[in-house]
């Protein structure tokens, strides 16, 4: 016989719809707490930025939620970005028909989803969530979840089980240079980057080459005097990037050197207006008050499967943490499996079981030479996670050519080629594959 709980969701982003959703269609009961307006989470368009061009505060009065510039597009095709039952490809939500549409083509669709769902109706709108601490003997039977709404009461209330759905996409997380107490230009961080017109005629200096820092660099490159990206693991491709008349490409940064001028891990160095860093983001909880559960360089754990903690599964979950996949299906599945541990229609492995697998999967890690803060990170192993879960709800495996989307779009981002999102589907035609 199934269980219903009654359940808190944390945040009504992408990730607190679908999940509010799966919960609803297994039976459960529902309250999705949104500290904003409207739903939407990171899709949800802010033009304003921190006072600290860096966030280093998430807690300051008046700190900024969002981080999407505001010529963001989706870096993967719109196939890839709908919920099942409930596609993105095939419609047009806000006049943006495009295959890889703008941030506010993706905002109308969640818009959407949340009313065709009937989440809409179970979301707690200008309701931040304070403090979630487990009731009892800490073991998380029951939870006690302290949240304060627009007329600033804070009330607490009991739940069964609580999802926290809050996102991974507004507090950044900045590299430590040496040197930079020389530093005398300016700094930003992309959570603060809207438009490339503050950067008209600068010396930029990139940090980071993935997904937005592409985005970002090649947008500055068309007003600044000159572009260079410090990055990783960019050894084979060093020097002047062809596809761009004013970009250099770089190792990381190695120092700022006594006269300030930024130096290169390959020993090369230049002068700059500013340096802009595209190195993500942190994983914050402030609301978490748990025992035995930390953030460690960006490992958030223990967590079985990247969802559940060990020691307070099933009734305290994470959804959305792992990237680097298809992550709507990837959040949709994770949702699936939480809604079906909670009935009882799916079983959870003991919390030794668990355990040892956490322990096995972070020894994994660290033979392969993999740091702690790619802990969440599912590329190259991001269709077996996905499989998985589909095997512990039963649902069907990813199909091949989605799969092969991915991977393409993956090729495409990397390449730096600027047109790749509106060359896709004529080149899709052409090769007659996806």
């Amino acid at each position: 016989m199934r269980r219903s709980a009654e359940v808190a969701v944390v945040g009504a982003g992408a990730a607190g719809l679908v999940a509010a959703r799966e919960l609803l269609r297994e039976g459960h009961a529902v309250a999705v707490f949104e500290k904003s307006g409207r739903v939407g989470g990171t899709w949800a368009y802010d033009p304003r930025a921190d006072a600290d061009p860096l966030g280093r505060d998430p807690g300051a009065p008046g700190a900024v939620h969002g981080s999407l510039y505001a010529s963001l597009r989706t870096n993967l095709p719109r196939e890839l970005m709908g919920f099942s039952g409930f596609p993105l490809a095939g419609r047009v939500f806000a006049d943006d028909p495009r295959t890889f549409p703008g941030h506010r083509e993706v905002l109308a669709f969640l818009d959407a989803f949340a009313v065709d769902s009937g989440v809409a109706a179970h979301v707690r709108l200008r309701a931040e969530v304070l403090r979630v601490r487990p009731l009892g003997r800490g073991q998380g039977q029951h939870w006690a979840v302290a949240w304060r709404g627009e007329d600033g009461e804070v009330v607490e209330e009991a739940f069964d089980a609580v999802v926290v759905c809050s996102g991974h996409c507004s507090v950044p997380l900045l590299p430590k240079i040496r040197g930079i107490n020389k530093w005398r230009g300016k700094q930003m961080h992309s959570h603060n980057y809207r438009t490339p017109e503050p950067f008209q005629d600068q010396s930029v200096v990139v940090v980071g080459l993935g997904a937005s820092g592409i985005d970002i660099a090649r947008e500055i490159s068309h007003v600044a005097k000159e572009v260079h990206i410090a990055a990783r693991y960019s050894e084979d491709r060093l020097g002047k990037i062809e596809l761009y008349h004013n970009a250099w490409m770089h190792g990381e940064i190695e120092c700022i050197q006594d006269d300030g001028q930024v130096r290169f891990a390959e020993g090369s160095s230049v002068s700059a207006d500013t340096i802009l860093y595209c190195t993500g983001y942190r994983y914050h909880f402030p609301f978490l008050d748990l025992d035995g559960f930390t953030i460690d360089d960006n490992r958030v754990g223990p967590l079985y499967k990247h969802v559940f903690p060990p020691k307070y599964a099933p009734n305290l979950s994470f959804v959305g943490l792992p990237y680097k996949s298809i992550i709507f299906s990837s959040l949709e599945l994770e949702s699936k499996w939480v809604a079906a541990v909670l009935s009882g229609r799916a079983k959870l492995p003991s919390k030794e079981g668990m355990m040892a697998d956490v322990e096995e999967d972070y020894q994994r890690m660290e033979d392969a030479g993999k740091p702690k803060r790619h802990t969440h990170t599912l590329w190259p192993r991001w269709v077996e996670y996905l499989n998985w879960l589909a095997d512990q709800v039963g649902e069907p495996h990813l199909e091949p050519r989605r799969c092969e989307m991915y991977e393409k779009a993956l090729k495409c981002i990397w390449s730096l080629d600027e047109g790749y999102r509106d060359r896709w589907e004529e080149e899709s035609i052409g090769s007659g594959s996806p």
